[in-house]
């Protein structure tokens, strides 16, 4: 019995150090053969980016065939915790208008996005605020009239 102890042990802190591990996650654009990086400004046109890298991932939105983006992004979570972005990449290519070769190619990254704090308050909206029995009543002799078999509206019935 005793010799089963230290073997228990031994897997219940395997177990406990395996559950510490993140989960990794990895989204947007995977390079496989090529990457974004390796995109010379001056030589390279839009048909040779698109060639080696793909199609993007966003464009401009001002100027969708001018400038082009490349997002990837990892994001780790451990057990029952909140997603954690580790690391994001966002290659920007930029076009020159005239012959279409690549103009500049810059690399962001984490450390160059910025927090956005959204504001909690409400706008106010113009108008009057109609009471509860305004709203339930309001509609209350506003109908139509009954329509006659030829569907000519405003006219009653003959009944």
């Amino acid at each position: 019995m005793p010799r089963i102890t230290p073997i228990f042990a031994a897997v219940v802190l395997a177990a406990a150090a395996g559950a510490c591990a993140p989960t990794v996650a990895t989204q947007g654009f995977q390079a496989i053969d090529a990457k974004p990086q390796d995109v010379v400004a001056g030589t390279d046109t839009r048909e040779t980016v698109l060639a080696r890298l793909g199609s993007p991932s966003t464009t401009s939105t001002f100027e969708p065939e001018n400038v082009w983006y490349y997002l990837t992004q990892t994001t780790e979570r451990y057990t029952y915790n909140k997603a954690q972005v580790s690391q994001r990449t966002i290659t920007e290519i930029t076009f020159d208008k005239a012959d279409g070769k690549v103009a500049a190619v810059r690399t962001l990254g984490l450390e160059d996005g910025r927090q956005v704090a959204m504001e909690r308050r409400e706008t106010p909206t113009r108008g009057r605020q109609l009471s509860i029995m305004e709203q339930l009543l309001g509609t209350v002799g506003q109908g139509q009239l009954p329509r006659t078999e030829d569907n000519v509206p405003g006219q009653r019935r003959p009944d």
